[in-house]
């Protein structure tokens, strides 16, 4: 029997549960148990890839969280139980920890309350305010009535505190009758002994509001059913209590009641019949349930209690604005002058949002304004065929302007004309985002591409990591995000990490990427085309090297010594090396080189599309180009020679090392191997490519931009849209030496 089953319990809901479950494993203990009460198909997967690890509880999709963890519970074996919900993580080492801890405690304890950290979507690995209360309510046994104070007042999760398992079973009706707050208090009035330990023990994660469905008006009242029902646990234990002690536990929690009743009505958007709904139910809670000794306290404190027991509603909302006006006089002005300096630099745009939305109108935008590209420019070609009456105009930098194919209408960034189109359009599809001044009308559609399946944290997720972030303005990120209506995504991997690091109410449009269409569309004469355009020899083989950026470098350095490699490889393979985009405009490393002829300098080159044509396989590192690259079924080898450097500063999503595409480089010398010999077309190479296309090349099939078209821009239900063609049913563009 193990001293510790460490419970998870819940769907795999923003990618959380991965996270979790690698930590675990990563650190196994064998008095540890870790049973995943798994609810719905990818938690299940999730759980599954753990098998040997961990013992799995498959529980159908929509089981609730009292369910969740009671049928974990009922297949736990240890002594102490530490439920832990799927969205939350445990510190490195934390089982083991508190395994060691618990087999201290005498068999009279019956829960351990314990620290914790805190993430939300903005902030990472914040230390709550329990420490104090943990030092009070101390290391040894001891009853609830003894330190309610400090106890009841620790934050009411149940992943800070660890249950004896008997404990549980004698209690476990009423510990699974409601939600995690509930059962977290109510395990504390139920226990014979408490004991706290101020160790960080449990990692909390609270979700973004706005990636939840929209709270109800009756989820905001449970918060006062919440407490009246443990009043009434509360007044049920004290009368089993001759001692005067034991109504300090009732008097503990009416004090907290009444506190995050003020606390949430003074914080929450509520409507106003909401607002007085949830005041009044306070109100009435507070004098039903009012200790027959309290005493109000004195101040602003003990006015704000007087005005909810007279269920005062207006008075106290009179008093709440009093109270804020000081605070907030000259932030108003300053947000003022803000507005008024804005509106008057920005005048025609603010005219043209009062204009009615024109739906024959869609603005298109790429990488910041480069040009027409990537996944809007393969949107705006199968729009322009199948809804000739929408006028797309791309909007492009000065710089950039020159570059665009002929007759394409655009604009520039800051000119009137781009105020008045942003402000009209219907459609708005940008694979970034669009600056922060620009105002999501409701009748408008924001349209958003992307630009590569994630490897690397994005958005949120990387807040945790300094050197991708590098001071980015992550509720400024949040705001933009909220204007998504859509998302496009290329397989369900790419749909989960969206959802993650953009928590918002966009839709997800699994209809694959538009711009990877051209890998099932390319004739053998196209691809010839491309090579001729490129200088590359029917005969010769080309091997495409697209490295990604990396945050710990200011610049860009080839990896590789690309002339001893090109030698190496011999007359016959052409190397055709493209850089990063973010390095644009600074001196290319490869200009001595290329003079040479060994190598072919791509990087300025559009569409990437078409280097992925013309090559026979593609060697890179960390680069989303892999993802897309896979589509052509080619051989795809990762050089990952900072694989730890990278993954530590920049944060990934999965171990690219242990599925890889392909072979894997370490060093150059095992490149040039892999690429001299049979290695990097054998059969190890082509079963990972094949398990790697399953994962990640889920839809893309040569139909994405119509499917995106006909759903976004003519309307058509889902069941309308052509189907997504199964994998093996695809045939990919030929390849360079079919095409010859």
């Amino acid at each position: 029997m193990p001293e510790l089953s460490v419970v998870v319990h819940g769907p795999n809901t923003q990618d959380r549960l991965t996270g979790l479950l690698d930590s675990l494993a990563g650190h196994p203990h064998g008095d540890v148990e870790v049973v995943v009460a798994a609810v719905g198909p990818w938690a299940q997967e999730t759980a599954g890839r753990h098998a040997a690890d961990l013992l799995v509880v498959p529980l159908p999709e929509g089981t609730g969280d009292a369910a969740a963890r009671a049928a974990g519970a009922a297949r736990a074996s240890g002594r102490w139980l530490h439920f832990t919900h799927s969205v939350d993580g445990l510190p490195a080492g934390a089982p083991r920890l508190v395994a060691e801890r618990v087999a201290q405690l005498p068999d009279e304890v019956d829960v351990l309350l314990l620290d914790h950290i805190r993430s939300t979507w903005e902030t990472t690995g914040l230390p709550s305010s329990d420490g104090r209360l943990l030092a009070r309510t101390g290391r040894s046994p001891r009853l609830l009535d003894d330190v309610a104070r400090s106890a009841l007042r620790v934050t009411p999760l149940l992943g800070n505190r660890v249950l004896r398992a008997s404990f549980w079973r004698a209690h476990e009706q009423r510990l699974t009758a409601s939600d995690e707050p509930f059962a977290a208090c109510a395990a504390l009035l139920l226990a014979d002994r408490i004991a706290a330990w101020d160790q960080v023990a449990y990692r909390h994660h609270v979700l973004r509001p706005e990636s939840l469905p929209p709270a109800t008006p009756e989820d905001h009242y449970a918060l006062v059913e919440r407490y009246t029902a443990l009043l009434d646990l509360a007044r049920e234990r004290a009368a089993t209590r001759p001692e005067a002690a034991a109504q300090v536990p009732y008097a503990v929690l009416y004090d907290v009641m009444v506190r995050t009743c003020l606390r949430t009505f003074a914080r929450t958007a509520l409507p106003d019949p909401v607002a007085r709904e949830f005041f009044r139910r306070a109100a009435d809670a507070a004098v039903r349930y009012r200790p027959p000794e309290y005493r109000r306290p004195s101040g602003p404190e003990g006015m704000r209690r007087t005005l909810l027991e007279e269920n005062a509603y207006g008075r106290y909302r009179a008093f709440q604005a009093a109270n804020r006006a000081r605070r907030t006089t000259r932030a108003a002005v300053r947000s003022t002058r803000r507005r008024v300096a804005g509106a008057l630099g920005d005048r025609r745009y603010r005219a043209s949002l009062s204009r009615p939305v024109d739906p024959g109108l869609a603005v298109f935008a790429a990488y910041w304004y480069r040009g027409v590209a990537c996944n809007p420019a393969a949107i705006a070609a199968k729009l322009t065929e199948l809804a000739p009456q929408i006028h797309p105009v791309w909007v492009v930098t000065p710089e950039n302007a020159a570059l665009l194919p002929p007759h394409t209408d655009h604009v520039l960034p800051g000119t009137p004309r781009y105020r008045e189109v942003l402000a009209t359009a219907k459609y708005l599809v940008n694979n970034v985002n669009f600056p922060n001044a620009i105002v999501k009308r409701p009748d408008a559609v924001h349209l958003q591409t992307h630009h590569g399946t994630p490897l690397k944290r994005m958005g949120v997720d990387q807040m945790e990591f300094p050197a991708a972030a590098k001071g980015l303005d992550f509720q400024a990120l949040l705001s933009r995000i909220d204007k998504w209506d859509l998302s496009v995504s290329a397989n369900s991997h790419s749909t989960r990490m969206w959802e993650r690091a953009y928590p918002s109410r966009f839709v997800s449009l699994d209809h694959g990427y538009p711009r990877n269409d051209v890998y099932y569309r390319a004739t053998a004469a196209d691809i010839r085309a491309v090579r001729d355009r490129l200088g590359i020899a029917p005969e010769r083989r080309a091997i495409l090297y697209a490295p990604t950026h990396r945050d710990y470098e200011a610049g860009w350095t080839p990896r590789l010594d690309l002339a001893t490699l090109a030698d190496q490889l011999g007359e016959d393979t052409v190397l055709l090396v493209r850089g990063h985009y973010f390095y644009d405009g600074t001196p290319s490393p490869l200009t001595a080189l290329r003079r040479t002829g060994r190598i072919i300098d791509v990087s300025s080159y559009d569409p990437v599309e078409d280097l992925a044509l013309a090559a026979d396989a593609l060697v890179t590192d960390y680069s989303s180009i892999m993802f897309d690259y896979a589509n052509l079924d080619r051989p795809i080898v990762v050089y990952a020679d900072d694989w730890e450097t990278y993954r530590s500063t920049r944060g990934v999503y999965f171990d690219l090392l242990a599925e890889p595409p392909g072979q894997v480089a370490r060093t150059q010398r095992e490149l040039t191997e892999i690429l001299t010999t049979e290695a990097w077309q054998d059969e190890g190479a082509a079963k990972a490519r094949a398990a790697f296309r399953r994962r990640f090349c889920e839809y893309d099939d040569g139909h994405a931009a119509e499917r995106v078209v006909r759903r976004v821009f003519l309307g058509e239900s889902e069941d309308a849209l052509p189907p997504v063609v199964p994998l093996e049913d695809r045939t990919p563009a030929p390849s360079p030496r079919e095409a010859v």
